[in-house]
């Protein structure tokens, strides 16, 4: 029953429902793989068997009963940032190792409500910053896939690393994940996978730690467009704990997918054409217009005239916002307390220096400066009012166009320690992800082909607000044309 593993997660809930198997013999099957990968791999920081175990009986005696849910039986990784009661929830760092909820997140609850099983909690980067997963305080997390002929480690991508390579290594059906500029259409590019994070509001993010509360939003890592619509579905509700959620009804998107797409409009933006940009990448953008074009869609050249100031913009607001909602972890209050203090102030730095990890302070004092007296109207206003301009930008093109379409990343995946000397280098990673956090639009990633060194690439689809129907009608109609079924050759 090892191929178990394999399955999407379409199909194990169809095999669940038919009793072709159960619900305890699947994560079985996970749990012994997640057993012999992942003191290689680091996808997992917690591994929860026992409590997998109790979710999967009980499931089993749903199905057995005729009350099974949507996703009855079905094994997932949850990334560490949702509180999960009863189980520790470290968002990845030091400064809550230990923490275990007292309450549970409204998406995973969503999650449990539909019969889903949690295999354990998922490594990321700390507090979701990052974008190679190297920040965690529990250590890197490595990618299953490696270039041809090289034995280097490749990073997954962050923050969402643990997700994206759980799911690309068969460690789970499926993995929720949650995305700030990117950081869950950047990991499945760089591990084959596909990952949508949906209009900003779509999923309550009451019970999930806090990084950049207005770009902040959770999404699901899967195997492929099919599973996305399936479990975001039931990741989305309107939540009244929440005061930025949307009291919109969660469409079935599975309904979509499989839809033609003739006569669709797709924009393809000039300004997403960047410096230093690979030829491979390019070659592949071309390649989704044509395979789209072929489909019977219209393309139409747009332009987004903001785009260049996206960036440096994303790093001022999510910095600031991180610096506000951080504040709190102070040893008093929250998080880690030091031991050894002299007087308050110093427990209170003391705490945070031990508590938060190199890259976290770092955009902590980003925030605090553009957030002080004299700097807030020079740098933190003007993003604000550079972030409208942006999400302007696409608000014009809407009358043109149904959908747009981009690369996912500049590049296929790193190697591990490639890029940590430079930030900068590293934020730039970002460049094709961050509009749509910027703007609240929702975006799918989809694996459309693999590099000259055998690295899988993705391609972006970004839609209207509140459209992830023709979001997932295009990604099904990319994924079709490209028929992507490479998997990582199996070395850990």
């Amino acid at each position: 029953m090892s191929d178990l593993t394999k399955l999407t997660l379409k199909a194990a809930v169809d095999g669940l429902k038919a009793k072709d198997f159960s619900s305890a013999e699947i994560t079985q099957a996970f749990l012994t793989a997640i057993e012999a990968a992942n003191p290689t791999l680091n996808a997992y920081v917690e591994v929860t068997a026992d409590k997998a175990m109790d979710m999967a009986r009980a499931s089993d005696a749903r199905i057995a009963a005729g009350e099974a849910g949507v996703l009855e039986g079905a094994p997932l990784g949850i990334k560490d940032l949702f509180c999960t009661e009863g189980v520790q929830t470290t968002a990845g760092s030091n400064m809550l190792r230990g923490f275990v909820p007292p309450y549970e997140s409204t998406v995973t609850a969503n999650l449990w409500r539909d019969g889903a099983v949690m295999l354990g909690k998922l490594n990321m980067d700390e507090f979701a910053m990052g974008s190679s997963n190297e920040t965690s305080a529990f250590g890197p997390v490595k990618n299953p896939w490696k270039s041809t002929g090289s034995n280097a480690e490749l990073t997954p991508g962050g923050s969402s690393g643990g997700s994206a390579s759980a799911v690309a290594a068969d460690l789970c059906l499926a993995a929720t994940a949650s995305d700030t500029g990117g950081s869950i259409r950047q990991p499945a590019a760089f591990t084959g996978t596909v990952g949508i994070k949906p209009t900003y509001g779509r999923a309550s993010r009451f019970g999930m730690v806090a990084f950049a509360s207005s770009l902040d939003q959770a999404g699901p890592i899967t195997k492929t467009v099919e599973d996305a619509a399936l479990l975001l579905q039931s990741m989305c509700s309107f939540d009244a704990k929440d005061s930025t959620s949307l009291d919109v009804p969660t469409p079935d998107w599975t309904q979509s997918v499989g839809q033609s797409v003739k006569g669709l409009r797709i924009g393809v933006p000039r300004e997403y054409v960047v410096d230093g940009m690979s030829a491979e990448i390019q070659a592949l953008w071309d390649q989704g217009v044509a395979w789209l074009k072929d489909a019977g869609c219209e393309i139409v050249d747009i332009s987004l005239p903001h785009t260049k100031y996206a960036l440096p913009t994303y790093y001022i607001v999510a910095p600031a916002e991180a610096s506000s909602n951080l504040a709190r972890y102070d040893g008093m209050r929250f998080g880690h307390r030091a031991d050894d203090f002299k007087s308050l102030d110093d427990l209170y730095a003391a705490s945070r220096a031990e508590g938060f990890g190199k890259e976290v302070q770092r955009r902590l004092t980003i925030g605090a400066y553009v957030l002080s007296a004299g700097f807030y109207d020079a740098y933190y206003v003007r993003a604000l009012k550079v972030r409208r301009r942006i999400a302007e930008d696409f608000d014009n093109v809407w009358g043109q166009v149904d959908a747009i379409l981009t690369p996912s990343t500049p590049s296929a995946a790193f190697a591990l320690g490639d890029k940590q000397i430079d930030p900068l280098t590293m934020y730039l990673n970002d460049v094709f992800t961050v509009t749509t956090n910027l703007a609240g639009l929702p975006g799918i990633s989809v694996p459309a082909g693999v590099d000259s060194n055998g690295l899988p690439l993705g391609l972006q689809v970004i839609g209207k607000a509140l459209d992830e129907a023709t979001v997932f009608q295009v990604g099904a109609a990319l994924e079709r044309a490209a028929g992507f079924t490479a998997k990582p050759g199996q070395w850990w």
